[in-house]
This record gives C-alpha cells, structure tokens and sequence, in this order.
C-alpha cells in the first residue's frame, strides 16, 4: 500500500464521522444513526457506492435538515468525501466504509429513508447480474432498510443497466414515479441541485448520455 493512501487513511481514523473498522461505534451503529452520530431525529439519506461522495457532502449543504451517509468501501475516495466535510462545517453527513451487500448489518428495518444509487459499476457481463446494484436481492435489502414510503434514486450513464433496471422495477412492481433518458434535457435535473460526480463530468465530456429514475416500493 503506498505512502500516500496510508496517510489519508490515518487521517479517516481521526474523523468521528467516518465509520469503520477498528472505530467503536463500528459493531454497534445499528438502529443508532440518530443518536450517536447526528444527535437529532432527522430523516437519513444514503448514498451507496459513494466514491468520493459528492452527492452525500452536496446534498447535506442543500438540505440541512437531513442527515446523508456515503456508504463505500473505498477509504482513499471517502477520505475525499472527508475534505469537503471538514472544509464546510458539515454536521449532517458522514461515512460508512462496508461493501453494499452488508448494508443490513448496519441499518435498522426501517431505518432509513430515501437512498441514492450514483453511477454504479454496469456490470455488463450476464454472470455478474447478481452484483447490480438494482437486482432484485439488492433491491430487498432496501425495502427492507426503507421507511413506508421510502424512496429510491438511480442515475447512470450505462444505458443497458438502466434499461435493466426499468425492466427489473416494473417486474417487482414498483411505485415507478419517474424515467429519462436523458436527464440533462430533463426538468428532473433540478432535482440533483448542480451535483456531478468527478466520473459523471468525464463520461459527459465524451458524449456519454445521464439516465435517471426514482421510485418507491410498494
């Protein structure tokens, strides 16, 4: 591991709001986002795969009365994430450094409610179906993680995990509230408030189109 990704992982250690392995509230945060983290009884928003969790640090500036977690198991990208915390005062975002899969071992039933899904690997070859962050066992474990009423954001560049994506929601049978193809001729992209991820302005640049969607489980 080189010089560098050791440092910024010593300087995670330091921040209460990055929560990992090693850290106390590690093996007990669940069912206590609230309390331990937040100090307050706001909605939690969470972001998954966060990278450098640009939508988690963005959105808590928009909304001050929401608390958002970037989820990622990437402790260099979410050291990022940490910069923009620590340079804008933030007390309404943090950090969990897991793998999506285990998401349940840290949040309540219910727990939960709305989730960001930004950008995620396409994983395009069929045998890695499974790994979709919008195949059906992912999509229970958010049910599960939702408040009633809950909602769920999707937004890529990868046409064929989003065509995916609206075929696998409309055979779960899904509130489906809202679809484009092409968000940047959307009036839904008022609802991402000028948030872009450093991969999304790359993608874009190349001629890459944004696709969106949100809906809520029934």
């Amino acid at each position: 591991m080189g010089r560098h990704k050791l440092k910024k992982f010593a300087i995670n250690e330091t921040r209460d709001y990055i929560i990992e392995p090693g850290k106390p509230l590690y093996d007990n945060i669940k069912g206590n986002w609230r309390k331990e983290v937040f100090k307050n009884d706001n909605p939690v928003v969470l972001e998954l795969a966060c990278g450098r969790g640009e939508y988690t640090t963005g959105l808590a500036q928009v909304y001050p009365d929401k608390n958002f977690i970037g989820v990622d198991i990437k402790g260099d990208r979410i050291w990022k994430g940490g910069n923009v915390v620590d340079e804008k005062g933030l007390t309404n975002a943090a950090f969990l450094r897991i793998h999506i899969q285990n998401l349940e071992q840290y949040f309540e039933q219910g727990e939960v409610d709305e989730i960001w899904i930004i950008h995620p690997d396409p994983r395009p070859k069929d045998r890695d179906a499974k790994r979709r962050m919008t195949h059906p066992r992912f999509l229970n474990m958010y049910k599960n993680l939702l408040k009633e009423g809950g909602q769920v954001r999707f937004k890529t560049d990868s046409k064929p995990l989003f065509e995916y994506t609206v075929e696998t929601l409309v055979s779960e049978k899904v509130n489906l509230e809202a679809v484009t193809f092409d968000l940047y001729e959307s009036d839904l992209l008022e609802e991402h408030h000028g948030i872009v991820t450093r991969y999304e302005k790359q993608f874009t640049e190349l001629g890459h189109t944004v696709h969106y969607l949100k809906f809520r489980f029934k």
